[in-house]
């Protein structure tokens, strides 16, 4: 109980002589003690709180629900009496004393129809409770939160004991004295909805129970071992203490309630989210900073990412983001349910989440925050999972579908003349598209679909009336197996689907000229755990850091296993009739890859074909390259090459080719410098049809940095940053972004303009705050020039 409250001789004796007009007062009575002061006020016809004290509006809450609409009606005297049980004690009354209310007979004299008895000087009393924050914290791998580190509250991992000490204001006597304690979560504590829950010393510890019992009897000191069950709702919870003395058949009963929060977490070491080993613990629940991968299938990199799960706010955001949208208490015990809810909440499309992130910006106005991108979602979602205790990886598909209406295939469709028809496209292939990977046990479903499951916080496609996906098993999507729950359909599609291409004739009929089995869902990427063997250089990816997971979503790309599950997940498709093969073409074409082209520079896109019939053979069609979002969108058209009745010799062969210049396509990038080239060709003999469609990306420089190795906590660092403009023109409204967690506070520095091949110096100073192996990120932007990017590692010692 809160220590203002004690005193309620005096909060009795104040309410007594206060008399307002046209107003009512509450009391509420709990085992003779007040616990609140309320004022009340008739405005119009709604009733309005003028004046409240203590924190309890819970009970206040109810009492407006159930009286609003018959309080004050008619201008007449209302008394009500209200009663609830408050365990095992008396009835408590809630009195109401109606003061001072005009009617035609006039004014009414005070009504007093109940009075507070007076309390009874309790004879054993809590004097102090200390939660041993630090201990605690330590063994349930809490430590690093700053609520734990600034001893605001006690951070703790359900199914896992903890202690606290308990002074007293004399000897414990466990024959005549008794504590109970009791667990409050929520507005409105409930013995029913397991949101209240009180503990009578045992004598021991029961496992997978709510439990608690003495340790250590000093006399005024008691340790005390509490338990909470693996099945304990994750939220903030609040301890209340009774001490019970027994004495002439009479109970005379004290409570507390502690002021510091405790907060029980998902359980990675014992609960559902069970994970097996140390070192994928290590990564997936306690390490605060990590890699999202980004860029295309033939160019990726690793964007340095602080997810922060133990800075300040951020487990408070995650509480209040379940406090305002989980209403449903038991969702908070399940993790299936929860991982639902978070894809959700990550998005502020319908929930009120975070994005449209900043998570100061979201804890100080509770609002949505915009804007955000699937990497961005994908980050937050990860910080939300460690957060609440719920291993979580951020994972990056390259060529990633987005099937819209359920087919399991993406539909391209093109005119006779070979030009996309890009307004009749409403499925796409994201260059690249991030999510996350969830690890827990799931019950729900028949055995062998446990481990990781996948959740998508972007915004794509509703589910269930929400925009929200998952948790689907990633051991269901390999093997094609898409009626499991939840939204595996929908993911198959996104690293499995088969791309069909359509013409559109000229009657308007549709015709199927082509199906691409092996462009989508490629080098599945995510952060390697600490402690793995690094991979090794790839020549689409530098970055050695980067763990491969496609083979934990689909078997390798053509085999056997792999096209059954593609024909398994069909059968629950919504278009059929797409897998009737034709003769093969005598006519082969190739669309050479173009894995990168220097930003500032020209590119080429060449088209090989090889005639290899006897005969002379026709092609007509296009080549083209357009702009494009990394989201498979295209942006703008930037050149076509026209095919007309092109001759090939027999057994010959042909290079087409179609040249863009920097100047052409400078003013039409847009994202990441995504590109894409696409081609379709009609052999006007034969009538087959050849379409390919393939994506590169335009490669910036590189931003270099040049720091110490090794720092001290509090003492200044300098690190020199520099890169070249490959632009043929000057970078202007330019600046630098520096952050590192335990580094530096975020910096947003401005920036001279940068002459066309100048090379760009500066020196920015850090801070260290926080001892251990800390990541520097800095990245440079301005008008004409994006997210040149950087990192280093610096060790810092306290």
């Amino acid at each position: 109980m809160d220590p203002s409250l004690k005193n309620s001789d005096h909060r009795e004796q104040r309410a007594m002589h206060i008399i307002f007009q046209l107003a009512t007062v509450y009391y509420i009575v709990v085992d003779q003690q007040i616990l609140i002061f309320l004022l009340l006020v008739k405005e119009g016809n709604s009733l309005n709180i003028v004046k409240e004290e203590n924190k309890h509006t819970h009970y206040i809450s109810n009492l407006l629900k159930e009286e609003q609409a018959s309080l004050f009606k008619g201008c007449k005297i209302l008394v009500k009496f209200y009663t609830f049980h408050h365990e095992n004690k008396e009835k408590s009354i809630i009195a109401t004393r109606t003061v001072g209310i005009p009617t035609s007979e006039g004014r009414k004299p005070i009504i007093e129809k109940e009075e507070p008895v007076p309390p009874v000087k309790p004879d054993l009393t809590v004097e102090n409770v200390d939660l041993n924050i630090s201990t605690n914290s330590k063994e349930h791998h809490t430590n690093e939160y700053s609520i734990s580190e600034e001893g605001r509250g006690l951070i703790v991992r359900r199914g896992q004991i903890f202690d606290i000490t308990i002074e007293l204001n004399r000897d414990y006597d466990v024959k005549k004295d008794d504590l109970k304690f009791v667990f409050l979560a929520g507005d409105n504590p409930s013995p029913t909805k397991g949101t209240r829950v009180s503990l009578i010393l045992s004598d021991k510890d029961t496992t997978k129970e709510w439990g608690a019992w003495i340790l250590k009897n000093e006399k005024k000191r008691l340790s005390i071992r509490i338990n909470t069950p693996p099945t304990c709702y994750v939220g903030i919870w609040k301890l209340q203490i009774e001490t019970v003395v027994k004495s002439d058949n009479k109970t005379i009963v004290f409570d507390m309630c502690h002021d510091q929060n405790i907060y029980i977490l998902f359980n990675p070491w014992y609960d559902q989210v069970y994970l097996h080993e140390q070192d994928l613990l290590n990564e997936y629940i306690l390490n605060d900073k990590g890699r999202i991968y980004v860029g295309n299938q033939k160019s990726m990199n690793g964007r340095k990412w602080n997810f922060g799960q133990f800075e300040k706010d951020i487990l408070d955001c995650a509480m209040y983001l379940l406090d305002s949208n989980v209403s449903l208490w038991s969702t908070r015990g399940d993790p299936v349910k929860m991982a639902r809810k978070i894809s959700a909440l990550a998005n502020g499309s319908d929930e009120y989440g975070v994005l449209e992130g900043n998570w100061s910006e979201y804890f100080k106005t509770k609002r949505t925050v915009c804007f955000g991108q699937c990497w961005v979602f994908s980050g937050i979602t990860t910080t939300l999972c460690r957060t609440l205790g719920i291993p979580a990886r951020s994972v990056t598909n390259f060529a990633s579908a987005h099937d819209c209406d359920g087919s399991i295939s993406i539909d391209n469709h093109f005119d006779v003349k070979g030009d996309a028809l890009d307004e009749l496209d409403d499925d796409s292939v994201w260059n690249f598209h991030v999510w996350n990977d969830v690890w827990m046990a799931r019950p729900d479903l028949p055995k062998g679909y446990g481990g990781w499951q996948a959740i998508d916080a972007t915004p794509q496609e509703a589910s269930e009336g929400i925009y929200q996906c998952g948790p689907a098993p990633l051991a269901a999507i390999k093997t094609g197996e898409v009626y499991l729950p939840f939204d595996t359909p929908f993911v198959f599609a996104e690293v499995n689907a088969d791309r069909v291409f359509w013409q559109m004739q000229e009657t308007g009929d549709l015709k199927h000229i082509g199906l691409n089995k092996h462009s989508i869902g490629k080098h599945i990427s995510t952060n390697l755990p600490t402690g793995k063997p690094m991979g090794n250089w790839e020549t689409f990816c530098y970055d050695r850091f980067r763990e491969d997971v496609t083979n934990q979503y689909k078997h390798q790309e053509g085999s056997n296993e792999e096209r059954t599950a593609v024909m398994r997940a069909n059968q629950e498709s919504s278009k059929k009739g797409i897998y009737h093969e034709g003769k093969p073409m005598d006519v082969q074409f190739e669309l050479l890859e173009k894995e990168t082209a220097p930003y500032g520079k020209d590119f080429e896109i060449i088209l090989k074909i090889s005639n290899n019939s006897k005969e002379i053979r026709t092609l007509s069609g296009s080549i083209c390259t357009s702009s494009m979002y990394y989201t498979g969108v295209p942006a703008k058209r930037i050149k076509n090459l026209a095919i007309d009745n092109e001759k090939i010799a027999a057994n010959k062969s042909k290079e087409l080719s179609l040249k863009v210049t920097f100047d052409e396509y400078y003013s039409k990038l847009v994202d990441q410098c995504h590109m894409k080239m696409s081609c379709m060709c009609t052999i006007l003999e034969t009538k087959h049809t050849y379409v390919d469609q393939d994506t590169f990306r335009l490669i910036k420089p590189e931003l270099k940095i040049k720091a110490p190795a090794a720092g001290k906590v509090g003492e200044k660092i300098k690190a020199e940053v520099s890169f070249t403009n490959p632009l043929p023109c000057a970078l202007t409204s330019s600046e630098l972004t520096v952050e590192g967690t335990g580094l530096t506070k975020n910096q947003v520095i401005p920036q001279s303009i940068v002459s066309s091949t100048q090379t760009f110096m500066t020196t920015v100073e850090i801070l260290p705050t926080k001892a251990g192996l800390r990541e520097l990120i800095v990245s440079f932007n301005s008008k004409e020039l994006e997210m040149v990017d950087g990192s280093c590692e610096i060790k810092i010692s306290e």
